[in-house]
């Protein structure tokens, strides 16, 4: 009868799997040795048994674990089988839509830092063509710019607590708007309108509901301090009142970087002030 077997440790080497392998699968109820020397214990199979392991690697280079492929074969049960490679396919999308969304925000940082580092000095006005984008966000629960710096961070706050309702990763919320309505800002009324992330189009095929902040011409001011804004968003309107341009839509203002690599307190912010215009012929 042991003729017709192989070792264990040939067994191994014509499929390429190491001894301890074997002896897992064997522990887990995967693949039991067709025979066990009763005196030495030692393990053979037989070669028929390589299509049984050859379907325990296929499963498992499906991303199935070992505990999933044994419940399947146990059972004998193509339909289970079909079950546990849907639930698979599932959490695949599902990691390769949050690899989708760390490759936005890391292109998003890095265009982000570019920009930093090649802006003009705080206060420079410029008119920039900015494209489309998507944002979800909240309504401001209190007025930020009467109240100061902690009560933006509990706003801030406020938003993480929603996007994590709605499922979004944290990494969504290092790239932060918060608005004015246009009348507002107009009338010279600094009162935090909604608070926000900037999303990807991807986030919308995913099923959530995201708002289009359409593309266009925006006069821009860009600063490195919060403390800053107020004067800045006035410089802004007075710029546009002076050459003539219509003031179209809210007033943004966007948290182009966020990262506190040179000192911890204030939150240190690299921002883009803008509102969307439209000229006169």
């Amino acid at each position: 009868m042991k003729e017709d077997l192989l070792p264990i440790g040939k067994m191994a080497a014509l499929n390429r799997i190491s001894i301890p392998t074997l002896r897992l699968y064997d522990q887990k109820g995967l693949l039991k040795p067709r025979y066990i020397d009763p005196e030495t214990g030692y393990r053979y199979y037989h070669i028929s048994q390589n299509a049984r392991l050859d379907m325990i690697v296929y499963m498992k280079e499906l991303g199935m674990s070992l505990s999933q492929i044994a419940q399947a074969l146990q059972k004998e049960d193509i339909s289970l089988i079909e079950e546990l490679l849907s639930q698979k396919n599932e959490q695949i999308h599902q990691q390769m839509r949050q690899l989708q969304a760390q490759h936005d925000a890391v292109e998003r940082a890095i265009m982000s830092i570019e920009r930093y580092r090649k802006s003009p000095v705080t206060g420079t006005l410029s008119l920039e063509y900015i494209d489309r984008r998507y944002v979800w966000g909240i309504p401001c629960s209190s007025n930020f710019y009467s109240s100061g710096i902690r009560c933006y961070e509990t706003l801030l706050r406020e938003l993480r607590l929603k996007l994590e309702e709605q499922g979004f990763q944290q990494i969504h919320s290092y790239n932060i708007g918060t608005s004015i309505t246009r009348e507002d800002f107009e009338a010279g009324r600094f009162t935090a309108s909604r608070i926000f992330i900037f999303a990807s189009h991807r986030d919308r095929a995913g099923g959530v509901s995201l708002q289009t902040v359409e593309s266009g011409m925006y006069a821009c001011v860009y600063l490195d301090n919060f403390d800053d804004e107020i004067a800045c968003a006035q410089k802004l309107r007075d710029y546009c009142r002076k050459n003539g341009y219509h003031i179209s839509g809210d007033y943004i203002c966007e948290v182009m970087t966020g990262f506190n690599v040179f000192d911890s307190d204030p939150r240190s912010m690299f921002l883009r002030l803008q509102v969307p215009v439209t000229f006169r012929k």
